[in-house]
């Protein structure tokens, strides 16, 4: 059984049974400041998809209107012609046979890896060692595109990955605790308007079942939106 901290408990006493406005909720997860970080804000939704059918996951990747306050370490395996460009994109490693051995060899000081279909029938043999941290590249999220450069720029500056967890739940990183109230609820919309988007033909019923917003180390708090 998981032990709350007595911060934990006294921030939960201040939360209301109801749930709270969209504005209101990002203020009142702000106001939690009794830890010495800046934590991030995460916005979480249960979805109404079966995560055990195929034609029902939801996963992708997004580009929030003011970022999340956090650069990711990019790495791209492409072409040695293509290389330059990637790292001057921002990605800290770039090509193709090197690389392949250096992450191979259990290198992974990177967040996210972007790949270039010419490379792939290579990068593939690293699926062993990527797929389980959620690393490895896929269309589906844009990490394996044409356009090498372009998705390394938007990764590195913070575009972030999601992809819903067995239960039926997706989250991602909206922002900072320091953000602006504004920021943040335009981060939170943006992201809740893709989900709905992306909505699986398949998926019957309530799409989209609740919605919370929460800091790292903070209590979660329902949004009615």
């Amino acid at each position: 059984m998981r032990v709350r901290s007595k911060r934990y408990k006294k921030e939960s006493q201040q939360l209301s049974k109801e749930t709270l406005g969209l504005t209101e909720a990002v203020e009142k997860v702000k106001s939690f400041k009794s830890v010495k970080f800046d934590q991030s804000i995460e916005c979480v939704m249960q979805l109404g998809i079966d995560p055990k059918q195929a034609d029902q996951l939801v996963r992708g990747s997004i580009s929030l209107p003011n970022g999340i306050g956090k650069q990711k370490k990019v790495i791209a395996f492409c072409e040695d012609t293509d290389a330059e460009a990637a790292v001057k994109a921002g990605a800290i490693e770039a090509g193709c046979d090197e690389l392949i051995k250096k992450v191979s060899d259990g290198w992974m000081d990177f967040d996210v890896a972007i790949a270039s279909p010419k490379v792939m029938g290579k990068v593939g043999k690293l699926g062993r060692v990527l797929g389980p941290q959620g690393k490895m590249p896929s269309p589906k999220n844009g990490t394996i595109t044409m356009d090498v450069a372009t998705a390394v720029a938007e990764f590195a500056a913070g575009k972030v990955e999601f992809r819903n967890d067995p239960g039926g739940n997706v989250h991602v990183v909206i922002g900072k605790q320091s953000f602006e109230t504004g920021k943040l609820v335009e981060n939170f919309e943006a992201f809740v308007s893709h989900i709905k988007k992306i909505r699986p033909a398949a998926a019957k019923g309530t799409y989209i079942k609740k919605m919370c917003i929460s800091a790292t180390m903070s209590p979660s708090m329902t949004v009615n939106y």
